[in-house]
Parts: C-alpha cells; sequence; structure tokens
C-alpha cells in the first residue's frame, strides 16, 4: 500500500495554504454580498448589506472593481468552508493512524496464537525475506570485462554501480543486482537494481546511465525509459534514473536524495 498518510500530509499542507490565503483576502473584502438578476437579456447586479431587505443596492457598471471583489468574495467563503471541513477530515484521520496497524495486530498476539493465524497481509519482513531468497540469473560478464567487486563481494560492471550498491548496503537497503525483468514487446532486460518497495509492495528499478554524452549509449539509454513507459514503469514513481557523463560524475547527494524518497 503506497503511503497514505504521507499523501494525506501534503494534502494537509496544500489545504492549509489554501486557508490561509482566502482568510488573507477575505480580510480585505468589501462586507455584504453580490446578488445577480438578468432582466431583458441584461445582467444587473446588486450590493446585498447585511440587515437590508431585498435584493440590495443596485450597482452600476462602471463600478466593475466592487462587483469583482464580492464575487471573488462569494467564491473564497465557499473555498474556505471546503478547506476546512477536508482539514478536519484528514486531522482526524491522521491524528491515529499507522499504515502497519493492520501488520501490528499480528504481532501482538501470542506466539502459540501467531502459529495458528494466517495473516490477512504477510508481514513486511516475511514478504521482503521471501524476495530476497528467490533465485536468478543475472546477465553474464563477458571475459574480457574488468572485475569489480563491492564490499559484499559482489562483481559489478563499473565503478559508479559500486558506489551504488556500496551505499545500499550500508543503508541496509536489500537490493538484486540485475534482476531480470520481462518488458512488453521487448523481452527481458537487466535492470541494474531492483528493490521491494515497504510502501507500494512493489518493484522498484534503479537505472544508472553512465555515458551519456556517447550518442549511441545515450540513445540506448532513451530508448530503455521508453521500453519501461510503453510497460507502465514510469520515472519517478517505480522507476529511478542516475545519469553520468565524461565531466558530470554520480552526484552522492543526488542518490542520497533518491534513495530517501523512493527507498528508505
Amino acid at each position: 500500500m503506497e503511503n497514505l498518510k504521507q499523501l494525506l500530509l501534503q494534502e494537509q499542507e496544500r489545504l492549509e495554504r489554501i486557508v490561509f490565503k482566502t482568510e488573507e483576502q477575505l480580510k480585505n473584502a468589501p462586507p455584504g454580498s453580490l446578488s445577480l438578476s438578468c432582466s431583458k437579456k441584461w445582467m444587473q447586479y446588486y450590493h446585498r448589506v447585511p440587515g437590508e431587505k431585498g435584493r440590495g443596492n443596485y450597482i452600476q457598471k462602471k463600478e466593475q472593481g466592487l462587483i469583482r471583489q464580492l464575487a471573488q468574495k462569494s467564491y473564497d467563503e465557499k473555498v474556505l468552508k471546503l478547506a476546512e471541513k477536508r482539514l478536519q477530515q484528514i486531522r482526524s484521520i491522521t491524528r491515529d493512524y499507522a499504515e502497519d496497524e493492520i501488520e501490528k495486530i499480528f504481532f501482538r498476539e501470542h506466539r502459540e496464537r501467531q502459529r495458528m493465524i494466517r495473516p490477512v497481509e504477510e508481514p513486511w519482513e516475511s514478504q521482503l525475506d521471501r524476495w530476497m531468497a528467490e533465485e536468478y540469473q543475472g546477465k553474464p560478464f563477458k571475459e574480457d570485462a574488468p572485475v569489480i567487486l563491492t564490499e559484499q563481494g559482489e562483481r559489478v560492471r563499473s565503478k559508479s554501480e559500486k558506489i551504488l550498491a556500496d551505499f545500499f548496503y550500508h543503508q541496509g537497503i536489500p537490493y538484486k543486482y540485475e534482476h531480470p525483468l520481462f518488458l512488453q514487446g521487448f523481452g527481458v532486460i537487466y535492470p541494474d537494481f531492483t528493490f521491494l518497495s515497504r510502501r507500494t509492495r512493489q518493484e522498484i528499478y534503479w537505472e544508472h546511465d553512465g555515458k551519456m554524452d556517447d550518442p549511441v549509449y545515450a540513445q540506448s539509454a532513451v530508448r530503455k525509459i521508453e521500453l519501461y513507459v510503453e510497460n507502465n514503469i514510469y520515472p519517478g514513481e517505480r522507476l529511478i534514473l542516475t545519469y553520468e557523463t565524461e565531466k558530470t560524475v554520480l552526484n552522492t547527494r543526488i542518490l542520497e536524495k533518491l534513495a530517501v524518497r523512493y527507498l528508505l
């Protein structure tokens, strides 16, 4: 399940900005409200002041400023009312909401009871362990390829991939290196790194393109991104991309920000 609480908190911030903006605009709004009347195919405007009876005082067309102010006030009041209502609902949900609360019910049970229970959702740790235990055949290395090993002793194809793999290792982020992925309309590819997202329980793919100043390499990299998109795997959702050129090396600060946003 996607990080619902995080999305709700983002929506809360958006609504809080809307409430602040509309409240500020309403401070400078004229008193009363706008009333419209259509007479002989002409629109007439009236200023209704609190306490007065009838539809209010006629507003001449030359007073367009007042008409716009009253129209804006009516709109702002409706927006403010709805935004405050939604804010109250979101705050009520997020106050005691936790995404793993269903999972925690199982672990609060006595161990003897746990043996007899089939959880409605597989616990995250169990799902991750099962995912990591799956065997697979990665992409073979060419005989003349340099031997580059990560701190875990895993062979990778470049120094940049070693930096990435070592970073994931130190951050405690489980991954699969060059796990085969079938893409409809093309066949099998080997993403540089594959992760299982705790937030969505879906696989996330990380592609590092290290020679983007090489026209042939860049063209191939762009085609691969298009293949992902054609298979409904979109950059910024389930596809993470990093790049390098001869003069622009892998930016570790960008690496950390991407990991925090999508993997941690």
